[in-house]
């Protein structure tokens, strides 16, 4: 026990991470974890331009379920932004608005939904009976809803379209970080990596090295999930296939780099293991994969924004479940590309510091 004790003691990094690692993911997730969802990104189509529409509009904005960024001229402008990402929920009040408003038999608007998010989609069945403006008008027609949910990319509303293109980005953060962390370090712990300082191989190439095998690998370990998802869970891949594997690329990158910088840090395989559960569990809540990424608060966001997953899983939906191209998700993809430049040059740095 004594002996335990001191190695622990002298072991800075593994015994920061005893008392840092439950202190930050609590604080973290705290705050991050709200199934109470807010402020989910919108956009209106008001062509009927009445007061009453304008009304309505104020009162679902009142909810604070939604956070009105766009206002466009047509329902193809909301379908638009819907398959890029822009936005969550769409609402489309027609030039006839008002007549609807005074008719039973039909709903007076509609909001035009990411379906592919089950969460979404039951936020905005929470407000679909939102009060027409007027008490009067609402107590003379007894309309059972005011908005008519039109889910869009996952009219089935199954579970596992949703699920499946973010767990790629799960599973490939887990394997990728894991295996250059562990690998670099054990390769110092045999001595290897001291032969290989020796060769005529400079630390650039080096690194390099070490990612590019990796990233076929991911890339194989990406075709065995898309095939288990198509075969067991007929999970549609909408968009290009080759436009998926370009993205994944970048993204498997992003998280080699990231080990690589890792490996620089731990000195042992427990503690390289420790480093990756400890960005694995904020990959897995903070990045829209399991909770909706506009309903956390700002400085989570902020948080979120800077982790490869969060980006891999716009992407990965976007494409999969929404057909959009690389183009209209262009800033995802750069900003994947950005942080592997960083933690690539961050690795080559630190490697060379630590071991020239």
């Amino acid at each position: 026990m004594q002996k335990e004790l001191l190695q622990l003691k002298r072991d800075k990094l593994t015994f920061a991470m005893i008392v840092g690692i439950p202190v930050m993911q609590m604080l973290l997730f705290g705050f991050a974890i709200n199934t109470d969802v807010r402020n989910l990104a919108a956009a209106v189509a008001n062509q009927s331009g009445s007061h009453l529409s304008r009304q309505l509009i104020a009162d679902v904005r009142e909810t604070q379920v939604v956070d009105v960024q766009y206002f466009v001229d047509t329902p193809e402008d909301i379908e638009l932004l819907l398959r890029s990402g822009s936005i969550s929920i769409g609402i489309y009040l027609p030039p006839d608005f008002d007549r609807r408003s005074l008719d039973p038999r039909r709903s007076a608007a509609q909001l035009l939904v990411d379906g592919a998010d089950p969460t979404i989609l039951g936020v905005a069945n929470q407000i679909r009976n939102v009060p027409l403006g007027f008490d009067t008008i609402a107590k003379e027609t007894d309309k059972a809803t005011t908005f008519e949910v039109r889910p869009f990319f996952n009219p089935e509303r199954r579970s596992a379209v949703f699920v499946i293109p973010g767990l790629i980005g799960i599973i490939l953060t887990l394997t990728m970080m894991l295996f250059t962390a562990v690998a670099v370090v054990r390769e110092r712990e045999h001595g290897n990596l001291e032969l290989l300082i020796n060769t005529p191989v400079s630390t650039t190439q080096l690194m390099v090295g070490k990612v590019v095998p990796y990233i076929l690998i991911g890339l194989i370990q990406l075709a065995l999930i898309m095939a288990v998802g198509e075969l067991l869970f007929s999970v549609p891949v909408r968009g290009s296939v080759v436009e998926l594997y370009i993205a994944a690329s970048v993204f498997i990158a992003a998280n080699l780099a990231l080990g690589l910088f890792v490996s620089t840090v731990v000195k042992t395989q427990f503690q390289a293991i420790q480093m990756t559960i400890f960005f694995l569990m904020p990959s897995i809540l903070i990045t829209g994969f399991v909770f909706p990424f506009d309903g956390m608060p700002r400085i989570i966001q902020y948080i979120g924004e800077v982790l490869p997953n969060t980006h891999f899983i716009r992407l990965t939906r976007g494409i999969m479940l929404r057909d959009a191209s690389l183009y209209e998700l262009r800033q995802e993809l750069l900003a994947l590309v950005i942080f592997t430049v960083v933690a690539m040059t961050a690795a080559v740095l630190r490697f060379s510091k630590r071991l020239d």
